[in-house]
């Protein structure tokens, strides 16, 4: 019981650090990663109590890692890790339903996720603000808002909803949304992006990462 309200709490603070980062990229429309106040004392938090209960140092085979997950989609069907194997590069764009600035892009991100073999390029978004808790509950009402906003959007790419396993593994260090990782097919973060971008910047980023592959 202790475990579901620490992650609750997680989630709602989550939430409310990412709806500030997207409100100030809204304004400025800039891609500087500003941390908040509260966020660094959060983050301040985590390491006191990393520290008091004698958290392991990374290595650098875990730093090297690629990232693990087990997630749902919109239709509550079990995704992993496994799909970054399905081809070269994944761009997970971690989205909430409240940021306009996430709303802007999606409809570009849609035609990418279209314009290129599955082989060598696929999307995935990260819903930040539909959660699912660890006894399995959702709420309905912001799921179907989310499933309106996608097809208004035209991004009928893989969505998923966050869960724990998901927070752990990519975004425990989010401060705003929208925020975009690419990872290669082991999983591996080869780069991230903060702050949301058009299609021809989209467009190089990834004919870049797919060079280097």
């Amino acid at each position: 019981m202790k475990n579901v309200r620490k992650l609750g709490f997680l989630f709602v603070l989550t939430a409310a650090l990412l709806l500030e980062g997207c409100a100030k990229t809204d304004q400025d429309q800039t891609e500087g990663n500003s941390r908040t106040e509260e966020s660094q004392t959060w983050e301040d938090q985590g390491e006191q109590d990393s520290a008091a209960e004698g958290g392991d140092q990374v290595t650098s085979d875990e730093a090297l890692a690629g990232v693990s997950f087990e997630g749902v989609d919109l239709e509550g069907d079990l995704v992993s890790s496994d799909i970054f194997s399905e081809t070269k590069l994944t761009m997970v764009n971690v989205w909430a339903t409240y940021c306009n600035p996430c709303l802007r892009e999606m409809p570009d991100l849609g035609e990418l996720g279209k314009e290129y073999d599955s082989g060598e390029f696929q999307i995935i978004g990260v819903i930040s603000d539909v959660m699912v808790m660890e006894d399995g509950r959702v709420d309905e009402k912001s799921l179907e808002y989310a499933r309106e906003l996608i097809e208004q959007t035209g991004a009928d790419y893989t969505h998923l909803l966050l869960n724990r396993s998901l927070y752990e593994a990519l975004l425990s260090d989010v401060s705003a949304v929208p925020t975009t990782f690419f990872l290669d097919e082991n999983g591996v973060v080869l780069d991230t992006v903060i702050g949301a971008m058009d299609k021809s910047a989209w467009e190089e980023k990834i004919h870049g990462l797919l060079e280097e592959q």
